[in-house]
């Protein structure tokens, strides 16, 4: 993400060189081959391939020479690159890069990812990552992530088409509280004790790899467009334990998708950057199971629609509640702009809310709107951000979702959909092409309600800090500091702070 002009000064020298270079190594092919008057036509084609290719591996060379933080690094020899079919040198082009990209990665050439042919990269600029969320999120003919823009690792099944890889990371983190903060493993802001609770006066250190994981990954090309198969999955399956966890288990042709993972009302692309694997509570995160189809609308602009699994789920009170129901899915639509400084998404969400008493059925209408993206400031920084209003949508929420915040039941049996609304950012800077710092805040909120208990959610905020060090891009470590509150309706408040480290070694990059 740097640009450094005694490089470029010393590089732009190189540029008559190297393409002289190229016409020097072609040119006796070139007059050897229009010598020949016997030479057949697809003879003629597969010189005129191989040169094609030979002046793209001169330019991939070039690119990589006058790339921010070239000088002093060596660049590989050129090489004759393998024979590949014509139709694809013939559409050789390299994909523009923001320049949030050459902090971490050269910028990605889409005709370079031979590991995969015909997956276009995506357009907005490589990034860092801790814990990657992009990887694994659904998009547009299965293109590849900002965050894995090379795709490496894939690996060819002898007499097919398909290519897969076995991914992941082995994380450990270590977590030091001054005092308690409610849950050992993640920083939950929901969960922090309030202030006169007793007990929590203790410090406590905690060490655990829960969220190392494992993916499996497959790819082929298919009429219907590009076929992608994703499975994966971590250890926080137990609080009390290393129990697996499915977090994904997809498939995707073309641009419709169907199984189990992100849901569609969420933005991967837009989660900050932390050691802490929670995140702000005002995140919209759910995995959930789904079908979800995406249109092309325009270039970069697309629209996602989705029908997905249901669940109502309802803080009941003293009503008498004989069970909910559940009677369409959850409906959503996003419509999501890319360009290769940033990205904004607008999403929408509908639900149907339900319960049984007896023989009578109460329902609710329920939903919201969630706006996210991510944009480049200058060679150096990224901001990344998000906001959601709705009602009835607590489920989808992070810090609120499987708490019974969905609805209420008054005293008269009605149900009524409980309001939230919040936001967050992430900035990032780098420092240099191995050290990056994040701040990040985020704000969750639900009204006063004159029917929720005095001890039910009201409000939480959420502080992060970073140092993070990757030296090579399999090899991570950092340091994380952590502040967050949490207020009930009634008024009482708790406060927290925690000090976290963490060691993370990548299987692929």
């Amino acid at each position: 993400m740097r640009n450094h002009d005694a490089g470029r000064r010393s590089v732009a020298g190189h540029r008559k060189g190297l393409l002289l270079l190229g016409l020097a190594v072609l040119s006796p092919t070139v007059m050897a081959q229009s010598g020949s008057d016997t030479a057949s036509a697809s003879e003629l084609r597969a010189e005129i391939t191989a040169m094609r290719q030979q002046l793209d591996a001169l330019e991939r060379r070039l690119q990589a020479l006058e790339a921010p933080g070239a000088q002093g690094r060596a660049i590989a020899p050129v090489n004759s690159p393998p024979a590949a079919p014509a139709s694809v040198a013939d559409g050789a082009q390299t994909e523009p890069a923001g320049v949030v990209a050459s902090a971490a990665v050269s910028p990605p050439d889409t005709q370079s990812m031979m590991s995969v042919p015909g997956v276009e990269a995506s357009v907005l600029a490589p990034r860092e990552s801790v814990s990657d969320p992009s990887l694994a999120a659904s998009r547009p003919d299965s293109q590849a992530a900002p965050t894995d823009a090379e795709l490496k690792g894939f690996m060819p099944i002898p007499g097919t088409e398909t290519r897969f890889r076995i991914g992941g990371y082995a994380k450990l983190d270590a977590m030091y509280d001054p005092h308690a903060v409610g849950n050992d493993d993640n920083f939950v802001t929901s969960l922090i004790p309030l202030d006169d609770t007793p007990g929590t006066d203790a410090a406590n250190f905690n060490l655990h790899a829960k969220q190392t994981r494992f993916n499996l990954e497959a790819r082929r090309p298919t009429p219907l467009g590009n076929l992608r198969f994703y499975l994966e999955n971590d250890f926080y399956g137990s609080s009390s334990g290393y129990e697996y966890r499915l977090r994904h288990a997809y498939g995707q042709i073309g641009n419709t998708y169907a199984g189990y993972g992100y849901s569609n009302f969420m933005d991967a692309d837009a989660l900050p950057d932390t050691l802490d694997f929670e995140g702000p509570g005002s995140t919209i995160f759910l995995f959930i199971a789904g079908v979800q189809h995406s249109f092309k609308l325009g270039r970069h602009l697309h629209l996602s629609v989705a029908a997905e699994d249901p669940q109502t789920q309802l803080d009941g009170g003293n009503a008498q509640v004989d069970g909910v129901t559940n009677a369409m899915p959850d409906l959503s639509a996003r419509l999501r702009l890319e360009r290769e400084r940033g990205h904004l998404q607008l999403a929408g969400l509908y639900r149907r809310l339900g319960y049984i008493d007896g023989d009578d059925k109460h329902h609710d209408q329920a939903g919201g709107l969630s706006l996210t993206g991510s944009r480049s400031l200058g060679d150096r920084d990224l901001l990344l951000f998000g906001g959601h209003w709705g009602q009835g949508m607590a489920r989808y929420v992070s810090d609120i979702g499987g708490s019974n915040r969905d609805a209420v039941i008054d005293s008269q049996g009605r149900l009524h959909a409980l309001t939230s609304y919040g936001g967050y950012f992430g900035y990032t800077h780098y420092w240099s092409a191995d050290w990056r710092s994040n701040l990040v805040y985020g704000r969750l909120h639900m009204p006063d309600e004159d029917f929720l208990a005095g001890d039910a959610f009201a409000d939480s905020r959420y502080g992060a800090l970073n140092l993070i060090w990757s030296r090579v891009p399999s090899w991570t470590m950092g340091m994380e500091l952590l502040y967050g509150q949490y207020q009930q309706q009634d008024g009482r408040d708790g406060d927290a702070l925690r000090l976290q480290g963490s060691l993370q070694y990548n299987f692929i990059k």
